[in-house]
């Protein structure tokens, strides 16, 4: 310790000023980065939603009208067919007229 050091204080507080202003510096960087990507999701918001539901499309397309007739039809025959297998030990004429109903589609 000399005497500039009594004298000037302030030259020796500046290096433990600007280590102090570092050490802020470095963990603030990171939250400051995290709050710049979250704001900008929030203003994009519908952008981006729009930009999913798109490649959602792209991925998988929607059915028409007649698709889902069909699958609604298969489902229902196929339902119809497992009743009547579960009928087959008990009551076969039923069975039968299960089976004859979904044979005609």
């Amino acid at each position: 310790m000399t005497f500039l050091n009594i004298a000037f204080p302030v030259t020796s507080a500046i290096p433990v000023a600007e280590m102090a202003v570092s050490t802020v510096i470095a963990a603030a960087r990171p939250l400051l980065g995290v709050g710049i990507l979250a704001t900008m999701l929030v203003v994009f918001k519908p952008m981006i939603a729009g930009m999913l539901r798109a490649a959602l499309v792209v991925l998988k397309p929607r059915m028409t009208r007649e698709q889902k007739s069909a699958n609604r039809n298969l489902r229902n025959i196929l339902t119809i067919r497992r009743i009547a297998s579960d009928l087959d030990a008990t009551s076969p004429n039923m069975a039968a007229e299960l089976r004859a109903l979904a044979a005609r589609g």
